[in-house]
């Protein structure tokens, strides 16, 4: 999963240096995956993609290059959706390609704030059931 989220995040964030992300892998693995609910997609063996829930937000949802546009981030978020009234998630305001997904998906702009990370700004997207 981890190697998933990092070519993923590296793919989807041009605007970052890889490095970044590089540096972030240890504690995607050590502290963020193993705190979180996650739930994964697989095929012949392979994980293609994963959604993970840490306390009412969607900590992750990454989807394999190569498979992306295929409809499997939206089933995924679909799960997640099912088990809950109410997820908020972070975007980096410059990531409009996942803005765009998540607005189709139901989810509403929200605050802006600063990443403390990577210091870019981010926006906070929230959805309900109706």
């Amino acid at each position: 999963a981890v190697e998933l989220w990092y070519q993923a995040s590296v793919k989807a964030h041009d605007f970052i240096p890889a490095a970044f992300w590089h540096e972030q892998r240890a504690a995607m693995r050590d502290i963020y995956l193993p705190a979180s609910k996650s739930w994964g997609y697989e095929e012949d063996g392979q994980l293609l993609g994963f959604i993970s829930w840490y306390q009412g937000s969607v900590a992750a949802l990454f989807i394999s290059p190569d498979h992306q546009s295929h409809g499997l981030g939206r089933q995924l978020l679909e799960h997640l959706k099912a088990q809950y009234d109410r997820l908020e998630l972070t975007v980096y305001a410059e990531n409009e390609q996942a803005r765009r997904f998540y607005s189709r998906n139901g989810f509403k702009e929200g605050e802006q704030q600063l990443c403390e990370h990577s210091g870019h700004p981010e926006l906070v997207m929230h959805w309900q059931r109706g």
